[in-house]
């Protein structure tokens, strides 16, 4: 099983790489970093990496993808896409196909998971985020220290952030806003 998880994630890693130095649309090609980079994230989880597989997927597949877009978007593409057309026929189907994948997926865990304790509240750190219980000292020790030094000793720095990173995109939008030129019918 390992193998073929090895496989289809390289496959993966592989096929993203290529998209992105073969494509032309700057938007696809940015589409194959997140190929890519869900690729490396199933690399990590193979790898039991579940924190760097995570930060992967939100960080990287996420939040600088995104920002790839937005500055893709910012500056514009000259050529219009014809949304009527569609080069692809296969695509909608085969959406439907992994949309419905996904919810087996979750449906799945969902059942695997409700037979299992969950967790005490009082397990893991304690309010103020001081000290690790014996019950998590074990395998995610680090995990659960790092989640209580971000969101218990640094949530302010952590919510500042994201409310920064809003006013950015938020000034960037209003910067960029093109104004139309004056028509002759508007002028008295």
């Amino acid at each position: 099983m390992q193998l073929v998880v090895f496989v289809i994630a390289s496959l993966m890693v592989l096929v993203g790489a290529v998209g992105v130095v073969l494509r032309r649309h700057p938007v696809h090609a940015a589409l194959s970093l997140v190929l890519t980079l869900f690729g490396v994230a199933v690399h990590f989880v193979a790898q039991e990496a579940h924190f760097l597989a995570a930060v992967q997927v939100i960080v990287y597949a996420g939040a600088i993808v995104v920002l790839f877009l937005f500055v893709i978007m910012l500056l514009g593409v000259d050529s219009a896409d014809d949304l009527r057309i569609e080069r692809l026929p296969i695509q909608r189907p085969l959406a439907a196909v992994m949309g419905v994948g996904i919810v087996g997926l979750l449906i799945a865990a969902v059942v695997a998971t409700r037979g299992s304790e969950p967790l005490q509240a009082g397990a893991g750190i304690n309010v103020a985020g001081v000290g690790i219980d014996d019950a998590v000292a074990g395998h995610d020790a680090n995990i659960t220290q790092l989640a209580g030094n971000l969101f218990a000793d640094y949530v302010f720095a952590f919510e500042l952030t994201s409310v920064l990173l809003i006013v950015a995109v938020a000034g960037t939008v209003v910067l960029t806003r093109r104004e139309k030129p004056p028509s002759e019918e508007d002028a008295p």
